[in-house]
């Protein structure tokens, strides 16, 4: 059986013009060498900075991407996505043409007898009340539904400006958010899980905790970004432009054993 892969916070339409299209076909370059390379792959949450899909219409900065997603679809490669803080606009565009059905919740899967626990990792901060009340108003169906009447020159606008505006807010807490995702992890492996995979916070991690282990490929608003992998055996983190050069081969990374 081919390896899972893991990534997240891609942040798709982050930055500058010129780091946009870097990241952007950086990103190309690694859904372009996953065919006979893994059978799945999971999507954790932000692959987007923003997104907000339309009945006819979609966000035309990312259709490259859209279009690799649909090629992984065609080699048949699974693929988990589970929206993030960033990109929750979705509604059927990937569901109805890609077949890849984006998630909001927190999901369970087993493979090679190890089971995995995988979240986005938004609203874990104890005490996040504030957060979760306005996350519930945003991804209420009706309040989207309403949301749509706006041209979608206007909503997307909208939706871009929102997602760049909040990034200045949740800066000053990412040490917090590291060790409240730590510790989230830490519950869920001692309910039983042997592997927690969370994104958010953009620092890589890979590390034991109890009997588990803690997952977390960081982000890709980084020049050398990280994904990860699990073949039955090990499970490790891989720099991406390494994977990209070595053509499938490891090259840096940091592997155990689960």
């Amino acid at each position: 059986m081919a390896c899972i892969c893991f990534l997240g916070d891609v942040h798709l339409g982050c930055g500058t013009g010129t780091e946009q299209r870097k990241r952007a076909l950086l990103f190309q370059e690694f859904l372009a060498a996953l065919p006979g390379y893994c059978s799945h792959l999971v999507i954790l949450g932000d692959l987007f900075d923003y997104w907000f899909d339309y009945r006819t219409v979609i966000p035309k900065d990312f259709w490259a991407i859209v279009a690799a997603l649909g090629m992984l679809r065609h080699h048949g490669i699974a693929v988990d996505y589970i929206i993030g803080n960033h990109d929750f606009g979705h509604w059927r565009f990937f569901r109805d043409e890609l077949d890849i059905i984006p998630c909001s919740k927190d999901i369970v899967r087993k493979w090679h007898g190890k089971r995995f626990y995988i979240s986005h990792g938004d609203g874990k901060m104890p005490g996040d009340w504030g957060y979760l009340l306005l996350r519930a108003i945003l991804r209420n169906g009706l309040a989207q539904s309403l949301y749509r009447w706006l041209h979608p020159d206007v909503g997307i606008g909208l939706a871009r400006w929102a997602s760049r505006n909040s990034r200045l807010h949740a800066a000053p807490l990412s040490q917090r958010l590291a060790q409240s995702l730590e510790s989230f992890a830490q519950r869920k492996l001692a309910e039983g899980y042997d592997v927690v995979v969370l994104g958010h916070s953009h620092l890589p991690t890979l590390k034991p905790l109890g009997a588990g282990w803690y997952l977390n490929p960081g982000g890709w608003l980084v020049t050398d970004p990280l994904f990860a992998r699990f073949d039955g055996q090990e499970l490790e983190l891989i720099a991406v432009r390494d994977f990209l050069s070595a053509m499938g081969k490891k090259s840096s990374s940091s592997a155990i054993n689960v």
